[in-house]
């Protein structure tokens, strides 16, 4: 089945002319037929869209001007504008929102002859960890349907485990790529601040939000990173730094690299046994790489989960203030005056945990108390970025679990939203210090639910990340497929 191969092996067939961007397109989306009912990690499918790219693509190919991507079918979550295509955010306030414009990174995409095979669902504007508060539907985890694929990214990564796509796009705002790779068994990248264009990616929290790939393999994450990495100049956060192709020094060995374990992880409460059983396993497939395991210190690691919950919600309060009934999406018609109408609007248009952090934050951010609370959370928010870079004064990259449990079950956690808050305690210091991480799967549970390990590096490390990720991979070379 074309659907199960990974980028590079479809473009050597490609290559090869040994099979056609339409066949790819077709299987992929007899493979949807087959298990999007049960899994729906998509809101809108673009199939008839997605033969007119393909035979684009083909044109390309017996032309000779192939790429990496040409032919190859991509999921984009649904936060990402695309030309044409809606782009809901899975909120009711957006649900008829179609972009006049592309986001960059589709953009480069495109321009690369990838092919859009849809927009994946999500946490209703990328707000949430398991894909519970999206407006449109409830997404399954491919491994164990009664379970959540993790979120905010969830539909991407759903789609990616269930062959339902080549790979995918999601965005990270407090590991929101990491955490759903982790719960569905595929690598997600969380890549530098900056490295990767946030224009077209619908704001949530500014000075967090990075676009970034999940895949089947570390390999193709390089591939969709050499694509959608460099400088943009519609981003204002855009880095200075020129694209480049991270796959070439993925092989390279990591012998008498500097691996740190950060003690603070190990011991927050609520670890679970396998979660640890497989992050030890993990430890010890890197010291047989020939890499040297040290322990190392993140003594503010404890509050970043508070200082993520104070900014994050402040950011989102401002950004989400444009949706009004205005100037564009949902309008409530039957107010009676411009007050009643704003009002109604939001009250109807927002889910509930979008409206509970638009309060928090609109409360941090309130005359009174924005020293007292988002004043200090910026303080400690730098005391955080200087712990990890003490850290990487003595390390190359650090290792940490991704999530402190495999993927839980649905309704488990949504009516407690500290508890699925505390699921990405190991994902969000990361965004607060905007440094780049990779989730790799690492191993099972006892119940058959993959478990990803965590791999952080210095702000754009992402070509030795991605080569200290390709060979644990190589290393541990799990293959099992989830039961679908």
């Amino acid at each position: 089945m074309l659907a199960e191969k990974s980028i590079s092996e479809l473009h050597n067939l490609l290559k090869k002319k040994e099979i056609r961007p339409c066949e790819i397109v077709e299987d992929i989306f007899k493979r949807i037929e087959q298990v999007e009912n049960k899994v729906k990690a998509y809101i809108t499918l673009t199939h008839e869209l997605a033969l007119k790219q393909a035979e684009e693509a083909e044109k390309k190919i017996l032309s000779g001007e192939i790429t990496i991507l040409t032919g190859i079918p991509l999921a984009i979550k649904d936060n990402i504008c695309t030309v044409g295509i809606k782009t809901t955010c899975a909120s009711k306030i957006l649900a008829d929102f179609i972009p006049p414009y592309d986001a960059t990174v589709i953009k480069w995409l495109k321009e690369a002859g990838a092919i859009i095979i849809g927009k994946t669902n999500m946490d209703e504007f990328a707000m949430g960890s398991s894909t519970e508060n999206s407006a449109m539907h409830l997404t399954y985890n491919p491994w164990d349907l009664e379970r959540v694929p993790g979120g905010s990214s969830g539909g991407s990564a759903a789609a990616v485990a269930a062959d339902e796509c080549i790979g995918a796009l999601g965005s990270d705002t407090g590991g929101s790529i990491r955490q759903p790779a982790s719960f569905c068994g595929v690598v997600g990248l969380k890549p530098t601040y900056g490295l990767v264009s946030r224009f077209g990616l619908v704001a949530f929290a500014s000075s967090l939000d990075q676009i970034g790939p999940l895949a089947k393999n570390v390999t193709d994450a390089a591939i969709l990173l050499s694509i959608i990495a460099g400088h943009d100049e519609y981003d204002s956060t855009s880095a200075p730094i020129e694209r480049k192709d991270y796959t070439k020094d993925i092989k390279k060995e990591i012998k008498g690299f500097r691996l740190g374990v950060i003690k603070e992880a190990m011991e927050v409460g609520g670890l679970d046994t396998s979660v640890k059983e497989v992050f030890e396993k993990s430890i010890k497939v890197f010291s047989e790489l020939g890499t040297e395991i040290k322990e190392v210190s993140l003594p503010h690691l404890e509050y970043a989960v508070a200082v993520y919950y104070i900014i994050a919600p402040a950011e989102a309060s401002s950004n989400l203030a444009r949706y009004d009934g205005v100037k564009y999406g949902f309008r409530e018609k039957s107010a009676k005056n411009l007050f009643e109408m704003y009002c109604e609007t939001r009250a109807q248009g927002f889910g509930a945990e979008v409206k509970r952090r638009i309060m928090l934050g609109t409360y941090a951010l309130s005359a009174g108390y924005y020293e007292a609370y988002y004043k200090k959370a910026s303080q400690v928010r730098t005391l955080i970025k200087k712990d990890f870079e003490k850290a990487f004064e003595e390390c190359d990259f650090l290792l940490m679990p991704v999530a402190p449990t495999p993927a839980f079950r649905i309704g488990e956690k949504i009516n407690d939203p500290l508890q699925m808050y505390l699921s990405d305690i190991f994902t969000i210091p990361i965004n607060l210090a905007g440094l780049a991480a990779i989730s790799v799967p690492a191993g099972f549970s006892n119940e058959g639910l993959p478990i990803g390990l965590q791999i952080i590096g210095p702000h754009f490390s992402e070509n030795r990340l991605l080569q200290t990720a390709y060979q644990f991979e190589k290393a541990i070379s799990l293959k099992r497929k989830p039961p679908l």
